[in-house]
Formats: C-alpha cells, structure tokens, sequence
C-alpha cells in the first residue's frame, strides 16, 4: 500500500532538522512504497499550498547540512483561528491544501507552537505526527529534543572563548544564551563553560545576590567572572510582576536586554570592577549539527516512519530513558518541560559552588 507523506518545518530553524528529514525519509522508502511531499516554510506553505514532489536524491547529503532545505516560518499558534486582513481562514485552508495534496499523513517538524498546531490538525481530523526540534529543550513528553546538544556545543564554545579575554582583561563578562522561558542551554553550557554565575528564567535573581557572589569571588583572588544569563531571566521584582507591567518597567529604564542590563547594573554597584555583555545570539542555531544530534535526529525520523507504516497518527516521536518513543500529541501540546528547581542538574550547579542568583547557596 503506497502511502503519501507531507512534511513541514516550522518556528526555528536549528541542527538536525535536515538529519531529521532525512530520516523519515530514507525510512519510509525502505519500509513502505512512498511518495512525500515536501511544504515549503512550515504552517506558511500548508496554508499558500506552496510545496513540491521530492526525489530520492533530494534527500541525500543533508545529513550534516544546518537549517532546513524546506524553509521554514513562524506562524503563531494564536493567530490560527483569526481570521486576518486577507479574509483567509488558515485552518480551513490547511484541511483543503491536505486533500489537495492527497496526502495520507502529515509530518511536523517543529518545537513547542508547531506541536500545537499539529494537535490542532490532529483534532480537525488529520493524519499527524510531531517531531520535538528546539534548541531550548523545553518540549514535554522527552527527555531531549534535536538541536539542543548542537546548540549547548556553540554555546559553550562562546564561553570558553570568552574565558580568555575575561581573564587577561579582569572582567565580569555577562553571556547571553538563547532561551526565553526555559533555562536548559544556559543550564548545561553554563556547567560545561565552567561559569561562575549561572541565571535561569525558572529562578528569578537577586541583583543583590549577584554582585555578593562577585566579590566574593574577588576576595578568593578571582581577578574575572563569568555570567551565564538566559535571555528570558528576570529578577525578583520583576517576577512578582504581571505581563505588562514588567513590559512596562523595562520600557521606562530602557531595558536592552538581558546582558546588557545586567552588565550595566551589576557596574553602576561595583564600580571597581569592568563588565562587559556577550551576546551571541543567532550562531547558537546555525551550522551543522553535532554528531549526537545527527543521531538522535535519525532515530527520530525512522520512529516516525515507522509509525505511519502502523498508522499509529496523532502521536508525537520523543525520548525517555534513552529510549525512543512516543506520546499522543494530546497530552504534549501546550506544555513547557522547564528546569526543575530542585532537579540533579540545579543540585549539582550548586554543589559546584555556582551561583544561581538567588538566596539558597546550596542544596
């Protein structure tokens, strides 16, 4: 029985997602007769009905290629029931582009808005299956989601690299690391970077807090420092604030950015000492992915395929105790897998002498 495959990326892009793609592929040619379709730019091409018939050789020499030879495009989540200035209802047309493309199944690559849309699919009568991409690492249901290693490997190379120049020059050097709600990549590169300060949305700081944990380092013959900051950390005031009013807030003291205002705060506190922001922004997401990430991905990829040949649908490809697996995309959508608090790796951060800045020195 041939069976017709549409695949999408959506939301960012990262490593693996081509490794990924590749794996759906190459698995579905061996397991089943097959046909796939690939849309271009995510949820964006199933809405246009922008998208073309692949050839075997289109799925080779990807596997260490970055990005996403299908493009992808974030369409909001939210915005899929609203009917905009273009009259166009998405939903209704993403059901009709499906039919049109005689597709059998349908399979997102995406992180944690692409794995809500797919449930909605899924709800709406679609075959589907998620596939958990993010370099954030905060989709529930697996333990790790592809482009997460790849991402801490940049990552903590920013660090080592900035460890030299902070040292030489005697600066607090303030690193940025990608991650708005979630804390895993400032987490782990932070660890792995050897850093002395690491902040995490999931534990509001204490600028207060901070700079003692400066010092001290000073008073020890520490000459420099480094902070590991998640682009989404806030501090202790700002976290007993609503949504706007912290917008608000930031607004009024010109708010640049996490690094940024932290290495201006912390400053403005310790005139003595010399500090400077980091942000390597967007390089954490790009080149090619690590040789973990190329495997993962690929389990990944032949999981899915081997779902569709049971025509086991609606389920989303993750991983639990080193093993692959799967979750119905019911119980994945809309929840966000966030840094326990009181989980190995906090433990571990604090019995390394790392401030998390905050008030609890150690577990």
């Amino acid at each position: 029985m041939k069976r017709r495959i549409g695949i999408l990326t959506a939301g960012g892009d990262c490593p693996g997602l081509n490794a990924c793609i590749r794996g759906v592929a190459r698995a579905s040619y061996s397991l089943f007769d097959t046909e796939i379709v690939g849309i271009q730019d995510g949820y964006s091409g199933l809405i246009e009905g922008n998208y073309r018939e692949m050839k075997q050789s289109d799925f080779s020499g990807i596997l260490t290629l970055g990005g996403t030879i299908l493009g992808t495009r974030r369409t909001p989540f939210s915005m899929m029931r609203v009917i905009e200035d273009d009259q166009v209802d998405k939903v209704k047309a993403m059901k009709q582009n499906y039919k049109k493309m005689k597709l059998d199944c349908l399979v997102c690559l995406g992180g944690n808005g692409t794995h809500k849309t797919a449930n909605l699919l899924s709800e709406e009568g679609l075959n589907i299956i998620g596939l958990p991409k993010t370099i954030d690492n905060d989709i529930w249901g697996t333990d790790v989601t592809f482009g997460f290693h790849s991402a801490v490997d940049i990552a903590t190379d920013v660090i080592d690299r900035v460890h030299t120049t902070a040292a030489s020059h005697g600066r607090v050097m303030v690193i940025e690391i990608m991650g708005n709600k979630a804390g895993w990549l400032t987490l782990y590169s932070g660890v792995a970077g050897g850093a002395d300060i690491i902040l995490l949305p999931e534990i509001p700081y204490d600028l207060d807090v901070v700079c003692d944990a400066l010092r001290d380092r000073a008073e020890h013959g520490k000459t420099f420092s480094i902070i590991a900051v998640a682009e989404g950390a806030m501090s202790v005031e700002e976290a007993g604030m609503k949504k706007k009013e912290r917008a608000a807030y930031r607004a009024e003291i010109g708010f640049s950015g996490i690094a940024n205002y932290l290495a201006k705060a912390i400053q403005e506190k310790m005139p003595e000492i010399e500090a400077r922001a980091v942000i390597p922004g967007h390089m954490q997401r790009g080149g090619s992915p690590s040789a973990y990430d190329r495997m993962l991905s690929t389990n990944f990829g032949v999981h899915a395929a081997q779902l569709i040949a049971g025509e086991q649908y609606g389920q989303a490809v993750g991983m639990t105790n080193n093993v692959v697996t799967h979750n119905p995309l019911s119980t994945v959508a809309g929840k966000t897998k966030f840094v326990p608090r009181d989980g190995h790796e906090i433990r571990a951060a604090r019995a390394m002498g790392i401030s998390l800045g905050d008030k609890n020195k150690k577990d």
